[in-house]
């Protein structure tokens, strides 16, 4: 399904780079960037004359067109700078899908469509990165508005009461008043909401067979599986700017996989997302009478279990809490050993439940340094790449 409604949005978008109506001190900033980059020891094999080359460019038009090599290299190194990511041991194994032809919404639907099928690979998966356009001179972008490739979509009732993920209500308004209609069930996968330059928002229905699906089930409990709990196995974040060298992709989807908070400790649990304690409590047959009986903690253990059990039975890769800080902090000390500082902010990498019983929580790391570049950048002022 597609539908074509509205005017583009983006007409007035940011000019934080490629725009030569930037003021002077915005071309300096993105000049030392552009220079820093290209300083760097994984670039060091790059002739001397790409780097003058493209410093006189950027001075003469603003901009510069950096080689897939780079954007890679970039895109790696954005990974790894990202403070707020537990996941960064893999840094490395990073993938790029260079989708900067992209000309319509269509293209960049196609290129969206190709990272999930190379990101899933029949649930071992893959970390990609999909890059589209720059800015165009005026500053128009190409953008994706859903915050993740794959979203379930909110249904808010007459009552006040909700279908679906709360967290997602008005992306789902959005969609529904450019002609979507969904099925109205807990899981419908919202379509891809993509702005062009040239071209009023469109959709596109995410094809069913590049949406892998995780059905939970509990390894002691059987009514778990009559909960009709799942959970798409890909998270891939798509509302975040790659800013790589002086110049910025605001269309930049990427990749890792989850851990298993994420999906139990956040998604399922947060009050204010698909809040199933209350419900896995009650089959528990748990005291609920008091915060004390820490009946809240006992639903929320049985949930992540069941997380954990329900992604290794169906073969898509999940990584569980107290992995991933164990992987964590090597990859700080491997950091340390190759002379580099890791900005880490503190708060986000430890998890959202059982935090004092993993190595990431009783240590200081190295502040959050938000000038840091390459790196992925939020528009929405929060979040974690791989959440």
């Amino acid at each position: 399904m597609t539908v074509a409604v509205g005017a583009n949005t983006q007409a007035t978008a940011q000019k934080r780079n490629g725009d030569p109506g930037s003021n002077d001190t915005d071309l300096a900033r993105r000049l030392r960037e552009c220079r820093e980059f290209f300083e760097l020891p994984e670039l060091a094999h790059l002739p001397a004359e790409r780097k003058t080359s493209v410093l006189k460019e950027m001075r003469r038009t603003g901009t510069y067109v950096q080689s897939a090599e780079e954007i890679l290299i970039g895109a790696k190194l954005a990974w790894r700078n990202h403070a707020r990511c537990v996941g960064r041991k893999h840094w490395r194994t990073l993938e790029l899908i260079d989708a900067r032809h992209a000309t319509s919404a269509q293209d960049i639907a196609d290129a969206c469509f190709e990272h999930l099928t190379v990101a899933t690979n029949g649930g071992a998966l893959r970390s990609i990165v999909t890059v589209g356009p720059p800015p165009l001179p005026d500053g128009r972008e190409y953008r994706i508005l859903n915050p993740q490739l794959i979203r379930y979509a909110g249904y808010r009732g007459a009552d006040g009461t909700v279908v679906g993920d709360p967290a997602h209500l008005e992306l789902t308004e959005l969609a529904q008043s450019l002609g979507w209609r969904g099925e109205g069930t807990a899981f419908d996968v919202l379509p891809l909401m993509i702005s062009t330059p040239d071209e009023p928002v469109q959709l596109f229905d995410v094809p069913s067979e590049l949406v892998l699906e995780v059905p939970l089930v509990h390894p002691n409990y059987r009514w778990f599986a009559d909960l009709g709990l799942k959970w798409h196995a890909v998270p891939a974040v798509s509302d975040m700017d790659l800013e790589i060298g002086g110049v910025r992709y605001p269309c930049a989807p990427f990749n890792g996989w989850y851990v298993n908070t994420e999906v139990g400790a956040r998604n399922f649990s947060d009050t204010d997302r698909y809040d199933m304690l209350p419900t896995i409590a009650k089959k528990l047959r748990l005291d609920r009478s008091s915060d004390r009986t820490l009946w809240k903690d006992r639903a929320l253990v049985e949930l992540n279990r069941a997380v954990i059990h329900s992604f290794r039975e169906s073969g898509a890769y999940m990584v569980d809490h107290h992995t991933v800080a164990k992987q964590f902090v090597d990859h700080v000390e491997r950091e340390a050993k190759a002379g580099r500082s890791c900005p880490t902010d503190w708060s986000w990498i430890n998890p959202p439940m059982s935090s004092s019983i993993t190595p990431t929580f009783h240590r200081l790391y190295d502040p959050p340094d938000l000038d840091i570049r390459p790196n992925f950048v939020s528009r929405r002022g929060s979040g974690c790449p791989f959440s």
